[in-house]
């Protein structure tokens, strides 16, 4: 299989930069990793109506989980302080276009992730109509890494 060529300027320079390495590319993982994010959007609409914040959470962590397995299916890994966010800029160096509209969501789910797990008075916490969007959102994010992950080839 030829080498994926489209954003690898971009993360040519997130690997110099160190905030991606390589490690042995690997299906296996990925496939376990979709599996489990699959599971979180399961659990997180049996959660909603119950706990809105561990559902939210459970969904985020499904999209997170989704980019995860497409940087493992190719040897990549995210490192260090700020790992989510480079996941979704690894997948959108490498997949918008076609797939932007699906990846764009993860990133204000991050960001009110953060502002969820770590509360302040001045920044929202994920609150019902949240998930009513996290959780389509992030079921999109899968099925696309899921579409896509077998054209994917090792980095």
């Amino acid at each position: 299989m030829s080498r994926w060529n489209t954003g690898r300027d971009r993360v040519e320079r997130l690997l110099d930069a160190g905030r991606i390495e390589r490690v042995s590319p690997d299906r296996a993982p990925a496939e376990l990793m979709l599996t489990q994010a699959t599971a979180h959007l399961e659990s997180a609409r049996m959660l909603a109506a119950s706990d809105v914040v561990g559902a939210y959470q459970l969904a985020y962590d499904a999209a997170r989980k989704a980019l995860a397995a497409l940087l493992a299916n190719q040897g990549l890994r995210a490192k260090g302080l700020g790992g989510h966010a480079v996941l979704y800029d690894v997948a959108r160096a490498q997949l918008d276009p076609p797939l932007g509209e699906v990846l764009r969501p993860f990133d204000w789910m991050r960001r009110l992730r953060n502002t969820t797990e770590y509360p302040d008075t001045d920044k929202p916490v994920a609150a019902a109509a949240d998930l009513a969007e996290a959780i389509p959102a992030a079921l999109a994010v899968v099925n696309a890494i899921r579409a896509v992950i077998e054209d994917m080839p090792a980095y």
